[in-house]
C-alpha cells in the first residue's frame, strides 16, 4: 500500500523528488502519511478533495484486498 501511494502521489507531483510516505501501525490499520512539497499540496488535494479522496479509495481497495484496512492522511 505504502509502495502504491507513493507512485501515484510521486506522479501527481510537480517535485516528485520531495514525495515521502510514512507508515505507521495503529492496531490493524496502517496510516500513511503523505508528504510533499508546499506547492504540490494543492495538487494531491485536487478541487474540493477529489485527488485525495480517489488516492483513499485506492490505498483502501489494495488494503482490503490484502485483509487489511488503511487511513490516508496528508502533511
Amino acid at each position: 500500500m505504502k509502495e502504491l501511494a507513493l507512485y501515484v502521489v510521486s506522479r501527481l507531483a510537480d517535485r516528485p523528488d520531495a514525495v515521502r510516505v510514512e507508515e505507521s501501525r495503529d492496531g490493524d490499520a496502517s496510516v500513511l502519511k503523505l508528504i510533499v512539497d508546499e506547492a504540490d499540496k494543492g495538487k494531491i488535494i485536487g478541487r474540493q478533495g477529489k485527488v485525495i479522496k480517489a488516492i483513499r479509495a485506492l490505498v483502501g481497495v489494495a488494503a482490503q484486498k490484502a485483509g487489511r484496512h488503511a487511513v490516508v492522511e496528508i502533511d
